[in-house]
């Protein structure tokens, strides 16, 4: 294979998804850039009455900043539409060498027993599904390249119980159990797979968490964590750059706490 590396990115318009666009980039690699990218004239919610999705504007402008990237409009829900994006992969620049799987929504605020079964549906469907996809439409060509990488975003959240946020927390404990097992599967090749556990990040989504905890803002969430902050999407961004890198090649089945000693 010739050229710089080549990186697939889901949730990649804003967010933790746009910082790991910009950190791939920093590194060289030239980008596949996807996101549900909603129309902004009729915004889609997720399972809730929450945020909006982001805009094919947004991930246009992240593509934008990159020095080589592609925008494609992709559902992680749907595997044709993530079979594509790797497609165009590589077919624009000849190889896949790195798969992150980033997109996520959030939901929550009634007990278990009273979560409703599309805010159940959506959030499986998208946390863990997404995942599921993107490995089925990337592994393929990962085992084709020289170092393979596969990264997925769980969530302090996917290795510890958060009350009000069932849905969500099983289907991010549902990524750590597959992308391990896919480490397991990947035994003998070249095929790293590891998960990275953020914890309370200056995102939409943290946002939308603070309003299932009936709070003013987000500051409280910060008293939480060992340093007493909230964390900057770079920094988690950092360490899903550092994970597809040659250096992390000694690491596989891993889940890498990065959240200002949240979960310590």
């Amino acid at each position: 294979m010739t050229g710089s590396p080549v990186a697939v990115v889901t949730g990649a318009a804003r967010g933790l998804g746009a910082a790991v666009a910009a950190a791939l980039d920093e590194r060289g690699y030239r980008l596949v850039l996807t996101d549900i990218a909603a129309d902004p004239a009729a915004p889609q919610k997720p399972a809730t009455d929450g945020y909006p999705y982001a805009t094919w504007d947004d991930l246009a402008k992240v593509a934008a900043g990159c020095a080589e990237a592609v925008a494609v409009r992709a559902d992680v829900r749907v595997q044709s539409d993530l079979d594509a994006a790797v497609g165009i992969a590589r077919g624009r620049f000849g190889r896949l060498d790195a798969a992150v799987a980033v997109a996520g929504v959030i939901a929550g605020g009634p007990p278990l027993w009273e979560t409703d079964d599309r805010t159940w549906r959506m959030l499986q469907a998208v946390d863990l599904d997404g995942v599921f996809h993107l490995v089925r439409a990337a592994v393929p060509a990962l085992l084709s390249a020289p170092a393979g990488r596969f990264v997925a975003v769980s969530s302090a959240a996917g290795t510890r119980p958060l009350a009000r946020l069932a849905a969500y927390s099983a289907a991010k404990h549902g990524v750590v159990g597959l992308v391990r097992s896919l480490a397991a599967d990947l035994a003998g090749t070249t095929v790293t797979a590891n998960v990275v556990c953020p914890g309370s990040m200056d995102t939409m989504m943290l946002a939308e968490t603070a309003r299932v905890y009936d709070l003013d803002g987000v500051d409280e969430f910060a008293q939480h964590a060992f340093q007493r902050r909230i964390l900057d999407p770079a920094e988690v961004a950092e360490a899903v750059g550092w994970l597809c890198s040659p250096a992390a090649g000694a690491l596989t089945g891993a889940v890498v706490p990065v959240d200002a000693g949240f979960t310590g």
